[in-house]
């Protein structure tokens, strides 16, 4: 689940020497399968482990993991990084903001992941986002348009030549194409 490098072991044990005897590294996702996801890593003391706790051991202590935050740290690094400005612990979690699903999990919900994983990120660096709002029974991607994509002029290549191309290469014997659901109109609704 977790993987934490040789350095930031060493790094956590010189930590946890500090401490009270019995002391484990937490690592946990705040938010978990949103956008505001956070990751972090904080001490737990022997009578904060919870019964459900999943614990993983470790070179010379234990790391340990809540149950609602196991899905979403599949794939985490926790490294240890020293370089000209200093030395910091780097945490990475791909799955915090959206978990991973299986490639037999259902039809919205894998297009959905796509959305959230592929398409949102993109999308919100011109200040948009899209959601997924239903998959029809003859096929089509129903999408929602939303921030920088209301009123957007280039909304139509976006919708065609980005996410149902993309889809439909991913997903083309389950998804026929992408309908957009949004009122583009320019007025009060419009992000511009």
């Amino acid at each position: 689940m977790i993987k934490i490098s040789e350095t930031a072991q060493e790094h956590f044990v010189k930590l946890l020497s500090q401490q009270a005897e019995g002391t484990a590294i937490r690592v946990f996702v705040v938010n978990p399968g949103t956008a505001q996801a956070e990751c972090g890593v904080s001490y737990c003391p022997p009578e904060a482990v919870e019964p459900d706790d999943i614990r993983i051991e470790f070179n010379g202590f234990a790391g340990l993991v809540d149950k609602d935050s196991e899905r979403f740290l599949v794939d985490a690094e926790v490294d240890f990084v020293t370089d000209q400005m200093g030395s910091q612990l780097t945490l990475k979690a791909p799955n915090a903001k959206l978990s991973k699903v299986n490639d037999d999990a259902p039809l919205f919900e894998r297009v959905n992941y796509f959305i959230q994983s592929e398409v949102n990120p993109s999308l919100a660096g011109h200040g948009g986002e899209c959601q997924l709002m239903e998959i029809t029974e003859d096929g089509y991607a129903v999408l929602q348009f939303g921030g920088g994509c209301n009123g957007c002029s280039q909304i139509d290549l976006t919708v065609k030549d980005g996410v149902e191309k993309q889809l439909i290469a991913i997903m083309g014997g389950e998804i026929k194409g992408v309908r957009d659901a949004t009122e583009h109109q320019r007025g009060e609704h419009s992000y511009y």
